[in-house]
This record gives structure tokens, sequence and C-alpha cells, in this order.
């Protein structure tokens, strides 16, 4: 399971970068959780091509050029956010770069970054106010979506958000002020397809609702709730016997395919050099047969799935 943590202060600031760009922050989150580097003022992290495009199903071909051009453009890349003046005990406005370092090692497709000083606690600090979710919840996600995904889920012990204003909200998911200035344009070309990705791909089904001054609307509030976990059925016998089958939603075998392609233990049925997307795809036609289902059902169960009757 790759999960993301941020900072509840950073997921709500306000930054603009690109598709790609976006995405090799996460994967180097991700990087120093699963490595045990750690993230520090230090450290370089290495996001690998093969790796991004695992991840974001996405051709490796395509993904050494765009690397590539992320390393010359996420350098310059700054972050707005708001914190406190401890001495004045008033709020302030600070910003700062993402990236106190960065390279790309020609040939190997390897990037390599370093956080900057300001950024490192803002993703590190867990024992305050923080977001976590699972990668693939946005693997398959455009920047607006993903950046209202995350907004979302800062609210998720409530379902719902205050009112967000309108250039708050822009700010927030990434747009620069020239872009979709119109409201139908905002609407249709961010907004409507943002709420089209996130019911369709990840746990949560969101509804907006707009708020206006006049005819104007001056901002917007969300109401979002987790989508139903797939029935199970119990049975009452031991794990080892031979007749766990039960036959899986589609859904539910391509979701679990996904994740147990990343379990360590699973790595003695992987084949040669597979992508983990091929792994996977590999994975969900075993468990249409119910012998590799039934050797497969505990690691199933350990990712959650529960096989009752």
């Amino acid at each position: 399971m790759s999960l993301v943590v941020k900072d509840n202060s950073l997921i709500n600031a306000s930054y603009t970068l690109s598709l790609v760009e976006q995405r090799l922050i996460l994967l180097a989150i991700i990087e120093a959780r699963e490595t045990g580097k750690g993230v520090d003022t230090e450290t370089f992290l290495e996001i690998h091509a093969q790796h991004y495009a695992n991840r974001f199903h996405v051709d490796v071909k395509n993904t050494y050029a765009m690397l590539s051009e992320a390393v010359m453009t996420l350098f310059n890349r700054q972050v707005t956010y708001m914190t406190v003046d401890e001495q004045r005990n008033k709020p302030e406005k600070r910003v700062v770069r993402w990236v106190s370092g960065i390279s790309y090692v020609e040939g190997a497709g390897i990037v390599k970054l370093r956080f900057s000083p300001e950024i490192v606690p803002l993703i590190t600090r867990l024992e305050k106010n923080f977001t976590w979710y699972e990668l693939m919840q946005v693997a398959n996600l455009n920047l607006y979506a993903t950046r209202l995904y995350e907004l979302l889920v800062c609210w998720r012990s409530t379902g719902k958000t205050p009112v967000i204003d309108i250039k708050d909200f822009r700010s927030k998911i990434g747009l620069i002020e020239s872009e979709y200035k119109a409201m139908c344009d905002f609407k249709k070309r961010v907004l409507e397809p943002a709420i089209k990705q996130i019911n369709e791909h990840t746990d949560i089904t969101v509804k907006v609702e707009q708020h206006k001054t006049g005819r104007s609307i001056k901002g917007f509030s969300f109401k979002f709730k987790q989508k139903p976990q797939p029935k199970s059925v119990e049975i009452n016998r031991d794990l080892n016997t031979a007749d766990l089958f039960t036959k899986m939603t589609d859904a539910q075998r391509h979701m679990f395919s996904h994740k147990l392609s990343e379990m360590p233990e699973m790595s003695k049925y992987s084949q040669g050099t597979e992508s983990y997307q091929q792994f996977a795809a590999r994975i969900a036609e075993m468990l249409l047969q119910p012998e590799k289902f039934d050797e497969l059902y505990p690691y199933l169960n350990k990712l959650g799935y529960r096989n009752k009757s």
C-alpha cells in the first residue's frame, strides 16, 4: 500500500505544478517512506522512469522525456502557504521552493530530488493535522482532479467542506489568473471533468454546490461520501482448504490485482522484467481460476478482502 502523507497546510497551499511535477512530488514522498530513507534536507530521493510508468499507467518510452523536462521546471516552482508568526501571533504568508536540488541521470531515466528545508516539516510532521491517501486513488486523475481530491480528503471526517472562495479555490487547484477566467470555461474544462474523474476512479463520490452573491458565483462547497465496500461472504473453515473460491466483480479483481502486484510476498509469482501493470493484469487473470484464487486468498485476506458465507 503506497501512502502519500502531507501536512494539511501544504495541501491547502497555493501552487502551480504540471501533472508530471505533481506526480514526481508524490512518488518522492512514497520513495522516502518505502525505502526508509525518510525526508530530510540532505538526502536526494530517486524516482525511476519505470516506476513512474508503472504507477501511473503510461508508456515508459514517453516517461524519459517527460521526467527530463520536468527537472528543468520543478526547481523554479514555488508554493505559497499560511503559517503563524509565533513571536507576534499573527498569520504569515510564506513563499518557498519545493526542492533545493534536482537532477536527471541521462541514460538511466532517474530523477534525483531533495526537498527544500521549509517543505520537509510539512511532509514529515505527522503528529498534527495531516492527510493520507493511497497513491492508487489519484493514479488515473488529471492535475485538477488530483488537487481537488487532496483538498476533499482533508475533510474526510465530516464529508463536506466549507465554502471555498472562487479565487482561493482556483489558486489551490493550480490555476494561474489568466487560465479559464470565464466561469463557463472554468466549469466545463476544470471543475466538471475533475468531479467526473474522482467519482469514476477514486474511493469517494462528490457533489458540488455553488454559492452566489447576486448573479455572480462567489465560491463552491463540496459534499462527498465513501463508496460502499464490496459485500463479502463468510466461511467457517480453515484458510488452507481448497474451496474458498467466490467470483469477484471485475472492479474487485482489478483493484486487488494492483494491490497484490506491489506486495513483496508476491515477487515469487512475477515473471522476468514485466512491469507492475503487466504483473497486475496477469494476477487479475489468475483470480478467475478457483485454484489460483484459493492460493492467493491469504494475500487477499491481508489486503482486507473477506470471503464470507
